[in-house]
C-alpha cells in the first residue's frame, strides 16, 4: 500500500509516519486523514512495528491545521459529519491505538494539527514549535476532539484561555502546562522520540501496554468506569504469554522476551 501524502519508514521496531504536504504546511485534508487511518490499520497487524512516531515534513510545521477550503461552504449536517468521521477514522483511533504513538511536534501545531498531537499518547516538541487552537477566529470550534483533550491535558481554565483568545503558545509554555512531555532543540527532536520508544520496547510487554492504554483512556470517558476497566484489563493480563514470560524472567533473573500476546 502506497500513500500520496504520508511517508513511512520502519527501523528497529519504530514506524515513523510523516505527513508530507510541506507546501501546505502539512494541513490536514480528507485524503491525508484517510491515508493516516489506513497506515495505522496496516501497522496494527505488523508484528515488526512496536511503537509509532508521527511528525510533519519540513522544519516549519507539524500540521498547521485543517484544509479550510474543503469545508468552507458546508451545511450544519455536513459540518457535523466532517467532525464525526474525522474523529472515528483517525483521532479516536490514535487515542485508543494498541501500540504507543508519539507525536514529534516539529513546528506549527495549530487547529487540527494540535488536535492530532493531543490524540497521541505522548508529545515531544521542538523548542521552535508553536501550538494553538484558533478555530473561534473563523467562527467555529475545534471539532476533532480539541475541546475535550485540551481540557484533560492542561485543565479547564487554560483550555478556555487558549480556545477563547486563540493565542499560540510556545513549546516551553506547553511543557509547563502539561501539554507536551519534553522540549528539545530541533536537531534532537526525533532522537528524543526514539529514546522514549526504545525504553518502551526494551522494558514493556506489548500486550500489557495495550491494556494500559485502554485503562488510562477509560478514566477520561464519561461512559466508562476507569477503575472497572482497570480491574478487567488487569485480570486479562494473567491469561497472556507476556505475563507468564515476565514472571518467569523475573524469577530467573533474566530479561523477558515478550511476544505481545
Amino acid at each position: 500500500m502506497s500513500f500520496q501524502n504520508i511517508l513511512e519508514h520502519t527501523e528497529n521496531g519504530i514506524l515513523s509516519l510523516t505527513i508530507n504536504r510541506p507546501d501546505k504546511l502539512n494541513a490536514l485534508n480528507k485524503l491525508t486523514i484517510h491515508e493516516l487511518s489506513n497506515a495505522l490499520d496496516k501497522a496494527a497487524n505488523d508484528t515488526n512495528v512496536k511503537v509509532l512516531i508521527l511528525t510533519g515534513a519540513g522544519g516549519k510545521s507539524f500540521v498547521a491545521g485543517a484544509d479550510i477550503s474543503e469545508f468552507a461552504h458546508f451545511t450544519i449536517d455536513e459540518g457535523a459529519l466532517l467532525a464525526s468521521e474525522g474523529q472515528m477514522l483517525l483521532f479516536s483511533k490514535i487515542q485508543d491505538y494498541s501500540k504507543p504513538i508519539i507525536a514529534a511536534v516539529n513546528g506549527f501545531a495549530l487547529g487540527g494539527g494540535l488536535e492530532l498531537a493531543m490524540a497521541c499518547h505522548m508529545r515531544v516538541a521542538s523548542d521552535t514549535a508553536k501550538m494553538g487552537l484558533p478555530e473561534v477566529s473563523l467562527g467555529v470550534i475545534p471539532g476533532y476532539g480539541g475541546t475535550q483533550r485540551l481540557a484533560q491535558l492542561v485543565g479547564k481554565g487554560k483550555a478556555f484561555e487558549m480556545i477563547m483568545t486563540t493565542d499560540m503558545i510556545t513549546a516551553d509554555d506547553a511543557f509547563k502546562w502539561g501539554l507536551v512531555n519534553y522540549v528539545t532543540p530541533p536537531e534532537g527532536l526525533l532522537k528524543k522520540c526514539v529514546e522514549i520508544a526504545d525504553k518502551i520496547m526494551k522494558r514493556a510487554s506489548p500486550a500489557a501496554i495495550a491494556s494500559a492504554i485502554l485503562a488510562i483512556n477509560a478514566g477520561f470517558d464519561s461512559d466508562k468506569n476507569g477503575f472497572e476497566v482497570e480491574i478487567s484489563e488487569f485480570g486479562k493480563c494473567f491469561n497472556t504469554y507476556d505475563f507468564k514470560e515476565g514472571i518467569s524472567a523475573f524469577m530467573e533473573k533474566r530479561k523477558p522476551i515478550f511476544l505481545g500476546k
